[in-house]
């Protein structure tokens, strides 16, 4: 094996300045200028990328094997992370739109993110000690992983396919629609309309804020989750839910059993399908209402 070249303190500005590089290590380095070159590090294997700053647009795209540690990606550095393979980003600034789009083997730590359209398409993508703020964050994106996630933005989460998240806080609408085996734990869901559409979504031990959750559900699963202005729950929903507390208004679930405290209105009426759900509240069962 060649031994690994060390880049240091330099600036790069022209088109595709590191181009298809092998076994490199930039350090300390800066990625802008007059030049206004784009892909500075396309279709590159086995890269450390450290304390280095990025303005131009496209930096990483068709990387295998590569790190990233303590970065600065501004708003100028557009599409940061396209058809990547392997790749750990740690501690860094990121604030490019379209980051990380069909990218497989994806693990981001302690970092800070601003990107519309984040996470793309994308599989195997684990963040944990994040902060992330983007409209229809994960989009299409399968196996995901979180912990310890701050997420702010509308449409987070659709169509994901296999994912779970842990100890996190997503203050987010529309949320989780069209998933299919999605797990969320210890963690907190604001917004609108959550899990619409959503096949064996589990929420277990969350607090769910928001109206007219959890419609159109199939194999929904609460485990002792409470509630925060949340009317118009569960809709055509077949669901498996214990509550901690009061829920504003249950409507025309599908099937299932429901238990939570309170409720502090049942409606059972006007449904365009049977609805054969069972709902205890305060211990006691109610048919009909």
């Amino acid at each position: 094996m060649k031994k690994t070249e060390t880049v240091e303190n330099r600036r790069f500005g022209e088109e595709r300045a590191l181009y298809g590089a092998r076994g490199l290590v930039v350090d300390a380095c800066r990625f802008e200028g007059e030049e206004d070159g784009e892909s500075a590090l396309k279709e590159g294997k086995r890269i450390t990328v450290r304390n280095s700053f990025f303005a131009l647009r496209y930096p990483f795209w068709h990387d295998a094997d590569l790190t990233v540690e303590n970065c600065e990606m501004t708003e100028t550095c557009r599409a940061p992370f396209w058809y990547d393979r392997n790749v750990v980003m740690d501690g860094c600034r990121m604030h490019g739109v379209k980051a990380f789009r069909e990218c497989r083997g994806v693990d981001v730590k302690k970092s800070d993110i601003i990107s519309p359209e984040f996470g793309w398409r994308s599989h195997k993508l684990s963040l944990t000690d994040t902060t992330l703020s983007g409209e229809y964050a994960f989009l299409f994106a399968s196996r995901v992983v979180a912990r310890r996630l701050n997420f702010t933005g509308k449409y987070a989460f659709q169509y994901v396919r296999d994912a779970e998240i842990a100890e996190s806080t997503l203050d987010t609408k529309d949320a989780f629609w069209h998933t299919k085996n999605v797990t969320v734990r210890d963690s907190v869901i604001r917004g609108e309309y959550l899990g619409w559409y959503s096949e064996n979504l589990t929420l277990i031990r969350c607090k769910i804020v928001g109206t007219q959750p959890l419609c159109y559900c199939r194999n929904l699963t609460l485990i002792d989750c409470e509630t925060e202005n949340c009317d118009l729950a569960f809709e055509y929903s077949s669901v498996d839910a214990t509550i901690r507390g009061g829920v504003l208004s249950i409507k025309n679930p599908l099937s299932g059993r429901i238990v939570c405290d309170e409720a502090g209105e049942i409606i059972l009426k006007n449904s365009v399908y049977p609805s054969n759900c069972e709902i205890v509240v305060g211990g006691r069962r109610l048919n009909h209402l």
